[in-house]
C-alpha cells in the first residue's frame, strides 16, 4: 500500500516528537531541544537529542536518526504499516485506504504548491505597481509596514478578471487546475473562466511548512472601489474553498510562524481574522493565529496543543466582550470539553466591547492587549462563571440546580481523570459559595438584631458604617495572627507564588481589618500585574498606605516561623514545597476561623432564642464534619 507524503506530513505535524519519545524513555529539557540516553545503544551520558521544530531525533553516539515514524518502528519493533496504525490512533487520524495512484497524486500536488506560490508572488508584485500606490498607502495606514507585508506575503488582486489566468496559463497551468485550486471560477454563462479574487487585498494562507495553500481577499474601502451595483453589497472577505491542498477545518492562519514562536516561549493567542494576527505579530505577540472564518475545530485545537512544548498546554482564545463574543466563547467551551486531557486545556480572554486585537493595539498599545491576556480565565473559571454569573445560590434548591446544570457539562469530558478533578472542584466551589452566602445572611441577621432585634427590625433599616480602622472583628490566638502574616509575607516577598495560591488568597477573610485590607489590595494588584517584581509590589502597597502593616508582617519575627516566607525563599526551597507549606497554613487558619464563626454565631443565636439561626448553624457544623464547607 502506498501512503501519500501529504498524509505522512499531516501525521508528523499532529504529533509532538518529544511527547511520543517521552512516553517510551526518560527525556530532559535542554534549551529548545530534549536529550536522553540513547535507547538504541548502551551509554551512561546522554547523547540522544530530540528536536521538535525539525521533527527529528539524532544520536551523536551511534548515529541513530529519524522521525516519529522511524523511532516507533525501531523502538517498538513494528513494521511500517503497524507503526502508522499506532501513531494514527495517537493522533486521532484514520489510516488511508489503499490507493495505487497515491504516488502519482503526490507528484501532482508538488506542481499545485508551485502554482500557488507563483500566484502569491504575482499578487505581491501587483501591490507594488505604480498604478496601485494608493492601495499600498492604504495598507500602510492600516499599520501593516513593509516588513509585515513581506513576512505575510500580502498582495493585491487587480480588477482585471483575466490577468492572473493569462499569467499562469503562460507558465503551463491549465484552467481546470486553476479552478481546482480556487484561483479561477468557471463562468455560469458559458464564457471563459475568470479570476475568483478581483480588486481585493490578498492574504496568502500558508500551511505549517510555510507553503501557500489558499487565499483570503479583503474588499477595498468604499472610496477606493466602484459603487455597488444595485442592492448587491460584496462581502468584506472571501476565502478559498476547500481544495486538494486546503482544508479550512485543519488550517490556522499564521501557524507557520506561531509554531516556532511557541517553541521559543511565546503565548499562543487565537484571534478572529487576518489583520488581528498580523497586528499581534507586529506588536510582539508572535504566537497569534486565527481559524479560517469558523469556530475552532477539533483538528485546529489538536494543532494548537501540538505547537506548545510546555507540560501545561493552554492557548489563549481571544473573544469580543459583547454578547456575540460570549456566545462564541460558550461554543468554544462546548467544543473543548470532550477533548480535555491532562495538561491540555485553554484560557479565555475577553476584549473591551467594540474592540478587536487590531484596534486595541492601535488605541492602547502592546500593554493594553498584554493586560487582557494576563487576565484570561481558565476553562474551569469560564465554565463556572457561565453557570453562576448574576445568580444567587443561597438556598439548597438553588445549589442543587447549579450542581445539576454544571455537572451535565462536566460529564461531557471524555478523559476520566480530568473529569474527576472537575467534579471535585465543582463540589468545592458550590460548597464554598453556599457557605459564603449563608454566612453573609447570618451576619446581616446579627446586624439587624443588634439594632433592635432580628424579628422586629425593618428590612430597610440602615446599618452604621464601620470605622475606618477598627480593632480585629474577632480575637485570634497569637499563632493564628502569625499564620495570617506568614501567608501575606510569602506572597509579597515572592509574587510568582500568587498564580499557585490565588484561589485561596482570594477566598480567605482575615478577621483583622487592616491585614484583610492589605490582602484585598494584594489580590487586586497581582490579578492585574502577573509579572511584577517583589520590589515594585512593595512600593505599590506602601503607596496605598500599608507601611505600618508591612512593617508588622515583613520581619524576622514572622520569618522565623516559616522560612518559605523569606524574600530569598525561592532561591533555596523548591517552588512546590513553598506552595505545599503555604496551603497547609492556609487550611489550618481557615479551619480556626470557621470554628470561631460557628461558636460566636451559636452563642448569639442562643441568647436571642433564634431557631432559624440555630438551624443554619447546625447545617454549618454538619457540613464541616462532612468536609463540604
Amino acid at each position: 500500500m502506498s501512503i501519500s507524503p501529504r498524509f505522512l506530513d499531516e501525521l508528523r505535524s499532529r504529533l509532538t516528537l518529544s511527547e511520543m519519545i517521552g512516553k517510551r524513555i526518560k527525556i530532559t529539557r535542554a534549551g529548545r531541544e530534549y536529550k536522553a540516553c540513547c535507547p538504541f545503544h548502551h551509554e551512561k551520558s546522554p547523547s540522544f537529542t530530540i528536536n521538535d521544530d525539525k521533527q527529528f531525533y539524532h544520536c551523536f553516539g551511534c548515529g541513530a536518526h529519524g522521525d516519529v515514524i522511524k523511532f516507533t518502528m525501531e523502538h517498538d519493533g513494528l513494521g511500517f504499516m503497524e507503526a502508522l496504525e499506532l501513531l494514527c490512533s495517537e493522533a486521532g487520524m484514520q489510516m488511508p485506504k489503499p490507493d495505487p495512484k497515491a504516488a502519482q497524486k503526490a507528484e501532482k500536488e508538488k506542481d499545485l504548491y508551485a502554482c500557488m506560490d507563483m500566484a502569491a508572488s504575482w499578487f505581491q508584485e501587483q501591490m507594488l505597481q505604480p498604478q496601485n500606490l494608493e492601495i499600498l498607502s492604504y495598507i500602510d495606514k492600516r499599520g501593516v509596514d513593509e516588513k509585515a507585508r513581506e513576512l505575510f506575503r500580502i498582495g493585491y488582486a487587480p480588477s482585471d478578471g483575466q490577468a492572473l489566468r493569462k499569467y499562469l496559463n503562460d507558465k503551463g497551468y491549465e484552467d481546470k487546475e486553476l479552478i481546482q485550486l480556487g484561483l479561477l471560477k468557471a463562468s455560469s454563462r458559458g464564457g471563459q473562466p475568470y479570476t475568483f479574487f478581483r480588486d481585493r487585498v490578498m492574504f496568502p494562507v500558508m500551511d505549517r511548512r510555510g507553503r501557500v495553500v489558499a487565499f483570503g481577499g479583503r474588499i477595498l474601502p468604499d472610496h477606493m472601489r466602484p459603487k455597488d451595483r444595485g442592492d448587491f453589497t460584496p462581502p468584506k472577505y472571501i476565502n478559498t474553498s476547500d481544495t486538494p491542498l486546503f482544508d479550512k477545518g485543519r488550517m490556522l492562519y499564521g501557524e507557520h510562524l506561531a509554531r516556532n514562536a511557541a517553541r521559543d516561549g511565546h503565548t499562543l493567542v487565537v484571534t478572529e481574522g487576518y489583520m488581528d494576527v498580523i497586528a499581534c505579530h507586529s506588536a510582539g505577540f508572535k504566537g497569534a493565529v486565527a481559524p479560517m472564518g469558523t469556530a475552532l475545530t477539533d483538528n485546529q485545537i489538536a494543532s494548537l496543543w501540538s505547537m506548545q512544548v510546555d507540560d501545561q498546554k493552554q492557548p489563549v482564545l481571544c473573544f469580543d466582550g459583547d454578547n456575540a463574543g460570549r456566545r462564541a466563547a460558550g461554543r468554544a467551551c462546548e467544543n473543548l470539553l470532550p477533548l480535555l486531557k491532562a495538561g491540555k486545556s485553554a484560557r479565555f480572554a475577553f476584549l473591551p466591547e467594540g474592540e478587536d486585537p487590531d484596534s486595541l493595539l492601535k488605541s492602547g498599545g502592546r500593554e493594553a492587549l498584554q493586560n487582557i491576556l494576563r487576565s484570561a480565565l481558565s476553562l474551569f473559571d469560564f465554565l463556572w462563571l457561565s453557570h453562576t454569573a448574576g445568580r444567587n445560590f443561597d438556598t439548597p434548591e438553588a445549589r442543587a440546580g447549579l450542581d445539576k446544570s454544571i455537572m451535565a457539562d462536566v460529564a461531557r469530558i471524555s478523559d476520566g481523570e480530568v473529569q474527576r478533578h472537575y467534579r471535585e472542584l465543582v463540589k468545592t466551589q458550590i460548597s464554598e459559595s453556599f457557605f459564603r452566602n449563608r454566612y453573609q445572611n447570618l451576619q446581616k441577621a446579627g446586624a439587624s438584631s443588634s439594632q433592635g432585634g432580628a424579628r422586629n427590625s425593618s428590612p430597610s433599616q440602615k446599618y452604621k458604617p464601620k470605622p475606618k480602622r477598627p480593632v480585629p472583628r474577632s480575637p485570634l490566638a497569637q499563632r493564628d495572627i502569625v499564620g495570617a502574616k506568614i501567608l501575606l509575607a510569602a506572597v509579597i516577598n515572592n509574587p510568582s507564588l500568587y498564580e499557585e495560591v490565588d484561589d485561596a488568597l482570594g477566598r480567605i477573610v482575615i478577621p483583622h481589618y487592616t491585614y484583610d485590607m492589605l490582602r484585598q489590595n494584594l489580590v487586586t494588584i497581582l490579578s492585574d500585574e502577573h509579572e511584577i517584581s517583589a520590589l515594585d509590589l512593595k512600593k505599590m502597597l506602601l503607596e496605598r498606605g500599608f507601611d505600618e502593616e508591612m512593617g508588622d508582617i515583613l520581619n524576622e519575627s514572622v520569618y522565623v516561623h516559616a522560612a518559605f516566607s523569606r524574600p530569598e525563599a525561592m532561591e533555596n526551597i523548591e517552588r512546590s514545597e513553598c506552595v505545599s507549606k503555604w496551603r497547609s497554613i492556609y487550611e489550618a487558619l481557615q479551619d480556626t476561623l470557621l470554628n470561631q464563626e460557628i461558636k460566636q454565631g451559636w452563642k448569639q443565636a442562643i441568647l436571642e432564642s433564634d431557631e432559624t439561626k440555630e438551624g443554619v448553624l447546625k447545617d454549618m457544623v454538619q457540613g464541616k464534619q462532612s468536609g463540604s464547607v
